[in-house]
């Protein structure tokens, strides 16, 4: 049987996240925390560390394919600056741990939002549109901000009580730093957005398959998060940088797939991928073998050409390259068309915006 609960919180592991959680906890309710997980944010390896330090129960949620729906379905609030589609994420967050209510017999909700803290997510206006689109205004309490806005069915039933609630606002940390220090926190979470849609050198790695695809799998998202990535047009190649790297990359390795391993010299594992399914030029080929080769610095320094093991669709063989990148057609991906990408993708669809 399900452990009961009074409230289910959305908890990402940052400070917000964790505060949310004590003030209700301080009240005499038991809380649940959710951490939800999908291909751009999550540690479920942090979990039991997290639980252990700031005395709350947590559980991990995997929403990567009900993520990868909403992500390339018709946005409500479309994208941030980069690919980050925060208020609709949000709204998914929400709809899903109102769902979850019953299971544990909770009686209501709780996220660390702060009024004004975000651009995009934590207007006063973005905040009323989760609640409302969520279909969780009787069920969510903000604690950290509760008091900017009007009394909840939770604070009028006298099940929290309203006046014991902080009232923060802003972007500032100072009453949140107060809060962890009179808590006793031994570790305070850093302020960034734990997000990689939010990050340039993450929305570049994934970039590419936004633009080439009309809804990337979840294991290509995988495959961007690992190693070092570049694209020559839509062959992509991506190497490791370590052990585990390359034991990632072999493992998300697919039918179609290229693989390139060199051959008497210690160098990485190395995944080539058309993403529109395509088989590569024989040139392409000797190219993708002659960089991946020149990531095995023993290789380079032989001065000489080296053997390459290709696996492909057409077999297993063995080439002779020169490991280098020199002239290569592969590059790292940019942002570059970021911009007009976003304004075609709206030419597309009419999203209905908040």
């Amino acid at each position: 049987m399900e452990t009961r609960y009074d409230a289910l919180a959305l908890f990402s592991g940052g400070l917000d996240s964790i505060l949310a959680c004590k003030v209700i906890q301080d009240q005499g309710l038991k809380v649940l925390g959710l951490h939800y997980i999908t291909p751009f944010f999550g540690k479920p390896d942090q979990i039991a560390h997290w639980s252990r330090i700031y005395g709350v129960d947590i559980m991990p949620v995997d929403i990567s394919s009900e993520y990868l729906d909403m992500l390339f379905g018709d946005l409500t609030y479309g994208m941030g600056k980069l690919l980050n589609p925060c208020v609709d994420c949000k709204i998914l967050m929400l709809n899903h741990a109102r769902a979850q209510l019953e299971k544990y017999g909770a009686k209501f909700l709780i996220s660390g939002e702060i009024i004004g803290q975000r651009p995009m997510s934590q207007r006063k206006d973005a905040l009323n549109s989760i609640r409302r689109d969520a279909d969780v205004a009787d069920v969510l309490l903000r604690p950290l901000c509760a008091r900017s806005f009007g009394p909840t069915p939770m604070e009028k039933s006298g099940l929290v009580d309203r006046e014991k609630l902080p009232h923060i606002s802003g972007r500032g940390r100072k009453e949140q730093l107060r809060m962890a220090k009179e808590y006793g926190f031994t570790e305070i979470p850093s302020p960034a957005g734990g997000c990689k849609l939010t990050e340039v050198e993450n929305s570049a790695r994934y970039f590419p398959l936004f633009r080439y695809l009309d809804k990337p799998d979840l294991n290509s998202f995988r495959l961007a998060n690992t190693g070092r990535q570049y694209w020559a047009g839509r062959n992509w190649l991506v190497i490791g940088r370590n052990r585990s790297d390359n034991e990632r990359v072999e493992s998300l390795a697919r039918q179609g797939d290229y693989a390139f391993l060199v051959r008497d010299y210690p160098g990485p594992f190395s995944l080539g991928r058309n993403i529109n399914g395509e088989a590569w030029s024989e040139e392409m080929v000797l190219e993708a073998a002659s960089f991946a080769a020149s990531y095995s610095g023993k290789a380079v320094s032989s001065g000489e050409y080296v053997a390459v093991t290709v696996c492909g669709p057409e077999g297993e063989r063995e080439v002779q390259v020169p490991p280098t990148r020199e002239d290569s057609s592969f590059v790292e991906e940019t942002l570059e068309g970021l911009k007009e990408w976003k304004i075609e993708q709206d030419g597309k669809k009419e999203p209905t915006r908040g």
